[in-house]
């Protein structure tokens, strides 16, 4: 999940520039340089809200585990905040793994066209497709960090994992599906030529690859995929037949890894699809080797959770964090004050040149710069008849200290 940031407008409301700040979202916690807005708990609770009755809860069930939901949902946004940045600590990029992620659900949606599949997201998600990018991002760099700060240090004892393989075969049963590369040459919007030309271009890239030439090279410099070109065309995921769009499932699924197909013309939007087969399963029982690094996440997680909870404890004791009254951290850490502070309003030191002279005056007398003056001389009684207190000399140097100017 995303955190948006508030919004502060100042507003004009005196003729002598004094500001009013206008807060359109109330901050619920500072987290480090990040904030959490009640606009974030409120888009989370829609969110969840939607979910439970896409799955057709009543309504009186959406409210029950609303409530549920909800008692945490401070805690889960910290979390993630925490995370995050514990990612950018480590310089960990998750970019190439979002993209797989975003061209793997760009195929499901059958939508090829970027501004298409864009209005696809946000139907289907209810934000931008810049955002759900952004989104994934955090969740896998999340993941990672976990992944690394956690789970690299559990051991699952090989002979364990092969036990409960054994024990678990039917879990494993797996459907017929390929991992996939494309190159695609859009024909959208082009003329009865430049098709032609774009015909020519792609039988060329995909001679070429049967040949022996690099399809990730092929992808990054021919495809207009800009999402999966970047990743030499890679889709990520596997792909299930019902996945794919018919002409392109009845192509893949009768050939095996390695295979590049010929051009695949596509209608709607108007290109040529050009497919490598990665990888590729027939629908039967997986091995031990396939589902190896699965066996070892389901064995791992049930000792990870409180080690995931020690660490974004440990975060939390390690963070700038401070929790606005009236919400509740449920993860928060013993000990750790995170009493909310208000910013102080900041008033201008001086308005007028007048106040500026007026302090320049009042912190020279009696300043002399350290090192130049020679001991200072007892100043005669002013209270004696016909004496007064001497003026300053060039022996005796006044220093001016700098003062602030008003703009």
């Amino acid at each position: 999940m995303l955190c948006r940031f508030a919004v502060l407008i100042a507003a004009t409301v005196a003729a002598a520039a004094a500001a009013d700040v206008k807060i359109v979202e109330e901050i619920a916690a500072k987290v480090n340089g990040e904030i959490v807005t009640k606009g974030d708990l409120e888009e989370l609770r829609q969110e969840q809200a939607n979910e439970l009755r896409q799955k057709g809860a009543t309504p009186a069930q959406v409210a029950q585990n609303l409530n549920h939901m909800m008692a945490d949902a401070l805690r889960d946004k910290i979390d993630v905040l925490l995370l995050v940045q514990r990612g950018k600590d480590l310089n960990i990029s998750v970019d190439s793994d979002a993209t797989k992620e975003l061209a793997h659900l760009q195929m499901q949606s059958k939508i090829t066209d970027t501004d298409k599949f864009g209005d696809w997201v946000r139907e289907q998600f209810g934000v931008s497709l810049e955002e759900y990018k952004q989104r994934l991002k955090d969740q896998l760099l999340s993941q990672r960090v976990v992944s690394e700060e956690v789970g690299s240090r559990i051991f699952i004892p090989e002979d364990e994992m092969k036990k409960y393989y054994d024990e678990h075969k039917a879990d494993y049963l797996r459907e017929d599906q390929v991992f996939l590369s494309q190159i695609l040459l859009s024909t959208e919007g082009k003329d009865e030529e430049q098709k032609a030309s774009a015909e020519i271009k792609a039988k060329d890239v995909v001679k070429r690859a049967r040949a022996g030439e690099k399809f990730t090279d092929l992808a990054a410099a021919n495809s207009d995929d800009a999402e999966t070109s970047k990743n030499g065309g890679y889709l990520g995921a596997p792909q299930k037949r019902e996945d794919l769009r018919k002409e392109v499932a009845d192509v893949v699924f009768t050939h095996q890894k390695g295979y590049v197909t010929d051009p695949i013309k596509l209608t709607d939007p108007s290109g040529l699809l050009i497919l490598k087969v990665e990888e590729r399963y027939e629908a039967g029982q997986a091995t031990f080797e396939e589902v190896r690094d699965e066996i070892q996440n389901t064995m791992a997680s049930p000792k990870m959770q409180p080690k995931v909870r020690a660490l974004l404890t440990k975060l939390r004791k390690d963070a700038f964090l401070e929790i606005r009254e009236g919400y509740v951290d449920t993860g928060a850490a013993p000990g750790k004050d995170t009493t909310w502070h208000d910013v102080a309003e900041i008033k201008p030191q001086t308005t007028t040149k007048e106040e500026v002279a007026a302090k320049q005056r009042k912190k020279i007398v009696g300043l002399i710069p350290y090192g130049k003056a020679g001991p200072l001389k007892k100043a005669p009684d002013a209270t004696q008849p016909g004496q007064t207190a001497p003026a300053a000399t060039d022996s005796q140097p006044v220093q001016t200290p700098a003062a602030p100017v008003a703009k």
